[in-house]
């Protein structure tokens, strides 16, 4: 039964995600699309409890009527049917309806709607471009998903609950207590007036000042998520004291929105409950003064006043139900901005897959300025020939690496094109792109998963025996062999933290480098590959990776020239523009750029005569 119940949505559609809509009833409907049926089995099952409590109330004064005037003997044969069929839907229908009721609400909706919600907006925000995560606290982006998507069930489930109850509820006491006399309405309109009044008041503000409280929220945890996944830099130059009063800032931030809001609160406790305390006056006072002049029965009063008391009840609930509503409101509308942002980068409808029998890169009159108007690249060609190793030389900030995340597409060029064996980057799916190419980093960070997880990233499909011989290649297999992590998971299993943080700098970067030796790609890009290795391990994997790119078309960045400079070619960029090219031999005979950096790093720092005679 629980199964049958939990099943009726599909939590995890395999429907490509689209862009969700920017307006707030849009954005919670394309959230909430195949649970909408079940919402209005919900608002049914709503109303049906809203009227049987109803039938209480009216039953109840007239059990009193009875017990006022019966006589004892022929009290069962004149109300007995009545008795039993109040029996039977109090003992048998109603908790039958709150059975169904359950089972819809925490079964179907509850169960399954946020998680729908998480699944389709983590599917769209991992395809969000490499800029969109630039420009965002990892920790606050996460926060975003986790709270819009239960605020978006929450802000449905309270429409329901509240609106749809309170409607039938309200109308249905106009009903019982006008029937009873007429003038008893006079203090529930009254009432009713000054609650929408109060409502009106207050609920939008409690709303402001809820959006801003979920802002500072997110922006709390991203600075403490910041703090915690940079632990390391942050021991490293003792700074646990700046990051306690960065993390407080933001607390004292959050705080801000804290007291307004409880301000707010109390405020209203105080007026609805003097509303609340006017309305019981009211109902009493004329129903005494109805049953002194003999227009109402003493059962009439019982139902007038035990309803005023309900609704007091009921007001209560509804009213932080209603402010519970626009909290989720502003969460829905802060978690919006957010997430329903265009992709930056997107493949062409019908976009085909890159294939590469040759491996040449061409770059033609390639011009991109991060959006600014000018800088970075400027015009930029090069052809690289298919099995050409080719070196990017030039001083930081050249545009180095801005060339090689043009040629994965992590940003799409200005002017010109990039184009692989022929096709254009820009118009073949980005994924085949990225298959297709095999990137080292000058930083490789893991994600927290085993080291055999880790190295399949690079061929989720590759066996154990493959695996084992990445590693050997990147000379990672003796230092795998002593990993442990604290749940006693060894090796290849051992797990390697956030980031990898367990490992050192040149273990990570074995593993990142065993990650492409698995990988195989026919297009290599080495971005400071070995920076993080010593001179002995760098000079035991060089024959691997000499190896690793034969017969590939292969990048290299690098500032330490000595490991690039037996390539076939070296390019030398400054100010977003290829300024030299040629051989080693043939940059250093030409006396320019490249042979000045060469002298620099092959004479030391301070090692160039022009330094020796200024220190003498």
């Amino acid at each position: 039964m629980f199964r049958f119940f939990e099943t009726r949505i599909d939590t995890f559609p395999a429907a490509p995600p689209k862009m969700p809509p920017r307006g707030l009833v849009p954005f919670i409907l394309h959230y909430s699309k195949p649970l909408l049926p079940w919402f209005g089995v919900a608002a049914v099952l709503t109303i049906a409890l809203s009227v049987i409590e109803l039938t209480f109330f009216s039953f109840t004064g007239e059990l009193v009527d009875w017990l006022a005037s019966a006589d004892r003997a022929t009290f069962w044969a004149e109300h007995g049917p009545r008795l039993v069929a109040m029996g039977v839907l109090i003992v048998v229908i109603f908790p039958l309806v709150v059975w169904f009721q359950s089972l819809v609400h925490n079964q179907t909706i509850f169960g399954n709607h946020s998680m729908l919600a998480r699944w389709l907006a983590h599917r769209y925000v991992i395809d969000q471009s490499l800029s969109f995560f630039q420009n965002e606290f990892a920790g606050r982006i996460t926060t975003k998903v986790m709270q819009t998507a239960q605020a978006v069930r929450d802000v449905l489930m309270k429409i329901v609950d509240v609106f749809v109850y309170i409607s039938v509820f309200f109308i249905g006491t106009l009903v019982l207590v006008g029937q009873a006399d007429p003038i008893l309405i006079i203090p529930l309109v009254i009432w009713l007036a000054g609650y929408v009044a109060i409502l009106v008041y207050f609920i939008p503000r409690m709303g402001e000042v809820s959006s801003a409280q979920a802002n500072a929220r997110a922006e709390l945890t991203g600075r403490i998520v910041d703090s915690y996944t940079n632990i390391q830099t942050v021991k490293l130059f003792a700074h646990s004291r700046r990051e306690q009063d960065y993390a407080k800032e933001a607390m004292v931030d959050f705080m801000g929105t804290v007291y307004p809001m409880f301000r707010l609160t109390t405020r209203l406790n105080i007026s609805l409950e003097t509303l609340n305390a006017l309305l019981l006056f009211g109902i009493g006072g004329l129903a005494i003064t109805a049953w002194i002049n003999g227009t109402i029965s003493p059962g009439a009063i019982a139902v007038a006043v035990a309803l005023a008391m309900r609704l007091r009840s009921t007001a209560q609930w509804i009213i932080w139900e209603v402010s519970g509503l626009f909290e989720q409101i502003g969460v829905v509308k802060d978690g919006m901005n957010t997430i329903a942002q265009k992709v930056a980068v997107v493949d062409r409808p019908g976009a085909p897959e890159l294939v590469v029998p040759h491996g040449e890169i061409r770059f033609e009159d390639v011009t991109f300025h991060y959006g600014r108007e000018s800088g970075v690249i400027d015009d930029l060609s090069l052809v690289i020939a298919p099995g050409e190793k080719v070196g990017l030389v030039g001083r930081s900030g050249a545009g180095k690496s801005t060339l090689v995340n043009l040629l994965l597409r992590f940003f799409d060029v200005e002017k010109g094109r990039i184009l692989i064996d022929g096709q254009n980057v820009a118009e073949v799916t980005q994924e085949s792109l990225r298959r297709r190419i095999g990137f080292v980093t000058q930083e490789s960070s893991l994600l927290h998963r085993s080291i055999r997880d880790n190295i399949l990233y690079g061929s989720p499909d590759a066996s154990e025996a493959e695996v084992a011989e990445a590693a050997r290649k990147a000379h990672a297999e003796e230092f795998i062999r002593t990993v442990t992590d604290p749940k006693g998971r060894a090796g290849f299993d051992a797990h390697v933290g956030e980031r990898g943080v367990k490992l050192s700098g040149g273990q990570r970067q074995r593993v990142a480098i065993a990650r492409v030796f698995l990988k195989n790609a026919p297009i290599l890009v080495l971005d400071e590959a070995t920076s993080a290795l010593d001179s002995e391990v760098e000079a035991a994997i060089q024959d691997h990776l000499m190896t690793l790119m034969a017969g590939k078309t292969v990048i290299a960045i690098a500032h330490r020239l000595s490991t690039i400079a037996m390539l076939d070619r070296l390019i030398v960029m400054d100010g977003g523009r290829i300024i030299e090219s040629g051989t080693h031999q043939q940059l250093l005979d030409r006396g320019g750029l490249y042979a000045s950096l060469w002298a620099r790093q092959s004479g030391g720092f301070l090692g160039g005569a022009e330094h020796r005679e200024a220190a003498e």
